[in-house]
């Protein structure tokens, strides 16, 4: 059983912090817990990592958010791993900070990430966990606000939540979707 696991942010050091870097972090947590090794490829920075005897392929695309949707399609196309078995990680505005909430599928939500996603896969059939950053922007300042840094009170509490994500892509990867949204969704 291969997955793919696809954290969704923007290549690039000032990007690191940011609120719209959520799934790299998420990403390179669970491949540091397995003592993976992170290599530059074609359209994405990829990690391959076992976990309960799967193949987990992890990826941190290098193609901007806006067309995250290459990256996803070439290596599931290159690694051969079906629609179904793949998990995008991504920053949530609809969601208070560090809430979290695992789906089948579902609409993009405005996330252009997820929109290009969809318009290359042609559905909207994919495993998302969605890991909330609040709203605490004004009017029109949306992108200021995702592309902005963590705050020092986010900052104390980021390392507890991100390690609680990691927990969604264990069990998408070893029990399921269903029985992982009813263990962890809300967590």
């Amino acid at each position: 059983m291969k997955y793919l696991i696809v954290g969704l942010g923007n290549p690039g050091g000032k990007y690191v912090n940011t609120r719209h870097n959520i799934g790299f972090l998420v990403v390179e947590e669970f491949v540091a817990e397995r003592e993976g090794e992170w290599q530059s490829d074609k359209l994405a920075d990829v990690a391959t990592v076992k976990f309960k005897g799967r193949q987990i392929v992890c990826i941190k695309p290098t193609t901007f958010m806006n067309l995250s949707g290459k990256a996803v399609n070439y290596w599931m196309q290159k690694e051969k791993i079906p629609q179904e078995n793949i998990l995008v990680i991504t920053d949530d505005i609809a969601l208070p900070f560090g809430k979290l909430r695992m789906k089948g599928k579902g609409s993009d939500g405005g996330h252009n990430g997820l929109k290009d996603i969809q318009a290359t896969l042609g559905n909207p059939n994919y495993a998302r966990v969605r890991f909330g950053v609040g709203n605490d922007f004004a009017q029109g300042r949306q992108s200021d606000y995702v592309l902005g840094n963590w705050s020092d009170e986010e900052l104390k509490l980021l390392p507890e939540r991100i390690k609680t994500t990691t927990e969604f892509i264990k069990g998408f990867t070893s029990v399921g979707l269903q029985l992982t949204m009813t263990n962890w969704n809300n967590k």
